[in-house]
């Protein structure tokens, strides 16, 4: 599925916390950047508070958080609730990293979209931005 907007999809690509390992999170920007979307990396050690505050600013259609730290039920819960304030409900957010299968479910019954693990194609995951996108919003 191609993107058939009147613009490149925008996707914010972050690592939250004080996990300090960003070369997944470098790999899925440049994936999704050479899909045609455009890619928004803020780069290490940043705060949900930041994160969402970013996504808001720069209009983005989703939110790739890259976790290894083991925070995820901490990280994850607190962006889904500034999403909620800041009624941000049409910005999918997802992510990946080191989250066991039993908290993934958990945080996708929070509202988090799929979460994808260490291994996946970063085709599954394009692929995956861009149904989620063109079901949901809509410019």
């Amino acid at each position: 599925m191609s993107n058939t907007f009147n613009r490149p999809i925008r996707v914010l690509v972050a690592k939250v916390g004080l996990d300090g390992h960003d070369r997944g999170a470098r790999i899925i920007a440049t994936s999704l950047r050479d899909a045609g979307m455009e890619v928004i990396y803020t780069g290490l050690r940043q705060t949900p508070e930041m994160v969402v505050n970013t996504a808001l600013q720069e209009d983005v259609d989703a939110i790739g958080i890259s976790i290894l730290s083991g925070a995820h039920m901490t990280v994850f819960p607190r962006i889904i609730n500034l999403i909620k304030e800041k009624q941000m409900d049409d910005v999918l957010l997802t992510g990946g990293g080191i989250i066991p299968h039993d908290d993934m479910l958990e945080l996708q019954k929070l509202g988090v979209g799929e979460l994808f693990p260490p291994g996946t194609s970063t085709q599954d995951i394009v692929k995956y931005i861009t149904a989620w996108v063109h079901e949901h919003r809509n410019f």
